[in-house]
């Protein structure tokens, strides 16, 4: 299986790397996708929520309502929201 890795991903494996948390870059990563296999469980109300969104989702297609996307696009805007959830302190400011 090959992978790709976000640069600014693999500069965070690297510096736990040579912070001395891990050995290997399989280390991070198994570290990694252990921590969020035990946080992806969905609750039964939000698992229902969410196929709710798909079937709007598959409807709005369906219509032909769809349009064509970019992933790395739709990385930069998780990146953002990211970014902005983590500093509140700003978005009240502003």
């Amino acid at each position: 299986m090959t992978v790709s890795i976000h640069p600014h991903l693999w500069q965070f494996i690297e510096e736990q790397i040579k912070a001395g948390r891990y050995q290997t870059p399989d280390e991070v990563v198994n570290s990694a996708l252990a921590h969020l296999s035990a946080q992806v469980e969905l609750p039964p109300e939000d698992l229902e929520e969410l196929r709710g969104e798909v079937a709007i989702g598959v409807a709005e297609l369906d219509r032909g309502e769809g349009k064509e996307w970019d992933p790395e696009e739709l990385w930069d805007e998780v990146e953002r929201r990211h970014a902005a959830q983590a500093r509140p302190d700003e978005k009240r400011a502003g």
